[in-house]
C-alpha cells in the first residue's frame, strides 16, 4: 500500500543532502512525497537580493522535479534565526500543513546539528506530531546534513544511525538534485560538496554491505498491525 511521506527541512538543499535518495526511492515505490522548507535560506546573507531568492526557488523546483516530489511548502522563517521565533509560533505554522498532507512518515533533521535552524525544525516536528488520537504520523526519522551534523559538538548529541536505506539505484537522482543546487554546493575539500555527498552515500552503503545508502536516527515508530 502506498504511503504519504513528508520531508521537513530547514533550508533548500538540506532535504537532498539528508534524504534525497530516500525521497527518490519512495517515489519509485509509488509513495507520494511532500516537502516543507522552514526558513527562507537567504535573509542571513549580507546583501541578499530578490534575484538571489528567485534563483534559489528555481533550484528548489529543479531539484524536486528530479526527485519526484509532489508539492513544496515554504514557511518563510528567517534564515539562521529560527531560535529568535517562539517555538509555539513555528509549531502553529507547521501543524496545518501536517494536518492537510496527513503523512504517515516524516523525515526531518537530527536534533544535535550545529545549525540552529535544524534543531528548531526537529523540535517543531516532534511537537506538531505529538502522538495524540487521530494523528496520522506513525514514523519519524532524523537525517544527517553535511557541514552541520558532523560539525556539531560531539558531546551534545552525536548522530548514531539506527536505520539505513539502500539508495544504490537512486544515487544518480540524489547527485543530480544536488547539482541543481550548485549555488549552495562548495568545491572539495569542503564538506558540503557533491563529491563528499557521494562519498558519504558510499560510506553508509558500505556500512551495511550495499553500494550506497542513507542513514537515519529513529525518533518514533508506532506499529499497530
Amino acid at each position: 500500500m502506498s504511503k504519504t511521506v513528508l520531508i521537513v527541512a530547514a533550508h533548500a538543499d538540506d532535504e537532498v543532502l539528508g534524504c534525497g535518495g530516500t525521497i527518490a526511492r519512495h517515489v519509485a515505490e509509488g509513495d507520494s512525497v511532500y516537502l516543507v522548507l522552514m526558513a527562507d535560506g537567504e535573509s542571513s546573507r549580507t546583501g541578499a537580493s530578490e534575484a538571489e531568492m528567485e534563483l534559489r526557488l528555481s533550484a528548489v523546483e529543479r531539484a524536486q522535479k528530479i526527485l519526484g516530489v509532489t508539492e513544496v511548502h515554504h514557511l518563510g522563517f528567517p534564515d539562521n534565526r529560527m531560535d529568535s521565533i517562539p517555538l509555539l509560533d513555528i509549531v502553529q505554522a507547521l501543524e496545518p500543513v501536517v494536518q492537510c498532507i496527513a503523512p504517515s512518515v516524516i523525515y526531518t533533521h537530527h536534533h544535535g546539528d550545529l545549525n540552529i535552524d535544524h534543531c528548531r525544525t526537529q523540535e517543531a516536528v516532534m511537537t506538531a506530531c505529538r502522538p495524540q488520537p487521530g494523528c496520522t504520523v506513525k514514523e519519524i526519522y532524523g537525517f544527517e546534513v553535511l557541514s552541520s551534523t558532523e560539525w556539531a559538538t560531539p558531546q551534545t548529541e552525536p548522530f548514531t544511525p539506527s536505520l539505513y536505506v539502500d539508495i544504490t539505484a537512486q544515487l544518480p537522482s540524489k547527485l543530480g538534485a544536488l547539482e541543481a543546487y550548485e549555488d549552495e554546493m562548495r568545491s572539495t575539500p569542503h564538506s558540503r560538496s557533491v563529491e563528499h555527498a557521494e562519498v558519504l552515500a558510499r560510506h553508509r552503503g558500505y556500512n551495511i554491505g550495499v553500494q550506497a545508502a542513507e542513514a537515519f536516527v529513529i525518533y518514533r515508530v508506532i506499529r499497530q498491525e
